[in-house]
């Protein structure tokens, strides 16, 4: 048996990619498990090549996985604690970031500013398992009743710093709009407040919010048929490269070389005004980074992704 560990999100998932594929042609006769949260393992099934989930709710605790472990490997962090972890199910080997806390000295050593595709890819690598990291695409969910050729406007995130302001998504999705888009708007159930305010001031009608009415597999659907997506660095733009669904990535305070879309695929375009100096922030609501991100510079971010999506099917016509 091999266990994964990755207890984490939709994008931390999303961005894992890569190496549990290589895990899986790695070890093509051992069952492959992913530690992960419950809730993800309809996502896992989009990902191929993973046996099963086991139930991991954060670094607490992990549950046994009811046979002998071959190899663990941590897909979550640099350790102490996720070392530790995976240690205490007895692996026969654990491949991981070197860490002398945990008392890991074979690994590879960590690089903050590594795109986390190229992390875990670089990890296993370590180990001579070869990983590409451009192998991001996802099995498309099984048909639905959810709507398709939509412009998905995905306004929250689990860290508020990475929002562009509410009232610029409900610009965004009154001019959008207007422009013949069919736009809906998606979120967490904790979400659905501020996604409702957002369509009420844009003029969209109730049934335009999909914010807590979709588990994981049903937000992957809408992604995967969408138009269009536009979003902060959060899952949401993670399902979109890996349905190459053409989106336009707002990012703030963590800078797109760490978690964007990988720039060979043109339909993805990343806005970004971070690198310089910003005036001190009380840490409440948007990050200044994601405030200096206009309106018009959506707009016409949405334009060149649009002309692309154009272009290409010119081509492949």
């Amino acid at each position: 048996m091999i266990v994964a560990l990755r207890a984490l999100g939709v994008g931390d998932l999303a961005t894992a990619v890569p190496a549990l594929r290589a895990l899986r042609a790695a070890y093509p006769d051992g069952e492959l498990v992913l530690a992960a949260p419950a809730w993800l393992a309809p996502l896992v099934e989009l990902v191929g090549g993973v046996d099963r989930v086991l139930p991991t709710a954060g670094l607490d605790r992990l549950a046994r996985p009811g046979a002998a472990v071959e190899v663990a490997v941590n897909l979550h962090g640099r350790g102490p604690d996720s070392h530790r972890l995976l240690a205490a199910v007895g692996p026969g080997r654990l491949l991981a970031f070197a860490n002398a806390e945990a008392g890991h000295l074979d690994g590879p050593t960590w690089d903050d500013d590594e795109h986390e595709v190229a992390r875990w890819c670089r990890l296993l690598a370590a180990y001579g398992i070869a990983a590409d990291p451009t192998d991001l695409d996802l099995r498309r969910p099984a048909t639905t009743s959810l709507p398709t050729g939509v412009t998905l406007l995905h306004p929250g995130s689990k860290v508020p710093a990475k929002c562009w302001p509410p009232g610029r998504y409900a610009a965004l999705a009154r001019t959008l709009t207007e422009r013949g888009h069919r736009v809906v708007l998606t979120g967490s159930a904790q979400e659905r407040d501020t996604v409702a305010r957002v369509a009420a001031e844009a003029g969209l009608p109730p049934e335009a919010v999909f914010a807590g009415r979709t588990d994981v597999a049903g937000l992957a659907a809408l992604v995967a048929g969408a138009r269009l997506v536009v979003s902060g660095d959060t899952g949401v733009a993670h399902l979109a490269t890996g349905y190459r669904t053409p989106s336009v990535v707002l990012f703030g305070p963590v800078p797109p070389s760490r978690w964007g879309p990988p720039p060979e695929r043109r339909r993805h375009l990343v806005l970004w005004a971070g690198g310089g100096a910003w005036p001190d922030w009380d840490g409440v609501g948007s990050h200044p980074t994601m405030a200096a991100l206009g309106l018009d510079q959506v707009l016409a971010a949405v334009d060149e992704v649009e002309r692309t999506v154009r272009a290409d099917r010119a081509v492949a016509a």
